[in-house]
């Protein structure tokens, strides 16, 4: 990845001013079907009026006197690509899984909610079958152009070595082992061409490894990034983690014109607010989005939040359809290139996922 020259870019919408991180040339967390994506450098960017308590960026953010509108700073990381590759493949023999990664499955099964009546989701997915969905999921296999972008060191699979379900949760492992020509090997996730929405109400319940140079993520991309590419698809990242860090990051990237623009916060100082978790535990994630605000909380803790009414900052590409990615990535421009090997098999476990209106 190149370095990015940011620029600030000022813009006035009423209620609300954005001031954006942004330069031509970027990347982010995976790889952009053949661009590159990218870094966040710090950003006062805009945001709007809210209501809710929130949480906060990689660096901090502010309340101004009135509490109407809100300057958050800096911005982080994020990721970003596309490209389909095989479907899931199915196994009945599950592997099994390393007994100090995040919290045991029969725990998180234990305490699952089913979802009461399936008719109020747009798209859901509880993990409750023996095999990974291939009507829903589908495998993004490799290592992409420049480490997805971001040079990441893991090699994306669509084994079940690197993938399963078991008692009810989804497990993305991330492996020590030397596998065409990688060091790691891991899994990515993508529900491209099977389900993208615009506008809605996503709700995950969701356990994230740590450990040096490791960095899973739960984002979306969007769906015509084949047509634009990136950053003018646009990305929504909900989740991401570096490190040991227990700091859930939020951030979104977009094109201001013909540059680039992020803004990102984070649950370690958001609003002179910070929410301390233990990333490695099951938290419930949410994610809120309308034609004025898209917002992410962390148990009922809002950590991010952007104003895109009537294109505020450029923001037309929030107002099209998105579709997720599940991975966890090893290395790369973000989390650094030390990689503590003692941590693997480390996962992801997701307990389920569910859009509304």
């Amino acid at each position: 990845m190149k370095s990015p020259l940011f620029s600030l870019i000022s813009l006035c919408a009423g209620v609300a001013i954005f001031t954006a991180a942004c330069s031509s040339d970027s990347s982010s967390n995976a790889e952009i079907a053949d661009s590159s994506s990218s870094v966040a450098e710090e950003s006062p960017t805009p945001e709007p009026e809210s209501s809710a308590d929130a949480p906060a960026t990689e660096s901090s953010s502010s309340n101004d006197a009135a509490g109407d509108t809100i300057h958050s700073s800096e911005t982080v990381t994020s990721s970003a690509a596309t490209s389909s590759a095989a479907d899931v493949s199915s196994s009945s023999e599950l592997v099994n899984s390393s007994s100090d990664i995040a919290s045991s499955s029969s725990d998180i099964a234990s305490s699952s909610s089913e979802p009461k009546d399936e008719s109020k989701y747009l798209w859901h997915d509880e993990f409750d079958g023996e095999n990974i969905d291939s009507k829903k999921w589908t495998f993004e296999i490799g290592t992409g152009a420049s480490g997805w972008g971001n040079n990441e060191w893991e090699y994306y699979t669509d084994r079940k070595e690197n993938t399963y379900i078991k008692d009810g949760v989804l497990h993305i492992r991330a492996n020590k082992e030397d596998y065409e020509g990688s060091k790691y090997t891991s899994a990515r996730m993508i529900t491209k061409g099977k389900f993208s929405f615009t506008y809605g109400t996503v709700e995950a319940r969701i356990a994230l490894p740590v450990g040096k140079g490791i960095w899973p993520a739960f984002w979306l991309l969007g769906q015509n990034i084949d047509a634009v590419s990136w950053p003018a698809c646009g990305e929504i990242d909900i989740i991401e983690t570096v490190n040991s860090e227990n700091i859930v990051y939020g951030t979104n990237h977009w094109a201001n014109g013909s540059e680039y623009a992020t803004y990102g916060n984070n649950t370690g100082n958001y609003r002179d607010q910070k929410f301390e978790l233990d990333v490695t535990q099951f938290h419930n994630y949410k994610f809120t989005w309308d034609d004025k605000y898209i917002r992410m909380f962390v148990d009922d803790f809002m950590y991010h939040e952007i104003l895109i009414e009537n294109n505020t900052g450029d923001t037309e590409e929030f107002h099209k359809p998105f579709f997720f990615i599940l991975n966890v990535a090893v290395a790369g421009n973000w989390p650094g290139f030390e990689v503590d090997d003692s941590q693997f098999p480390n996962e992801m476990l997701v307990d389920y996922i569910r859009v509304s209106k």
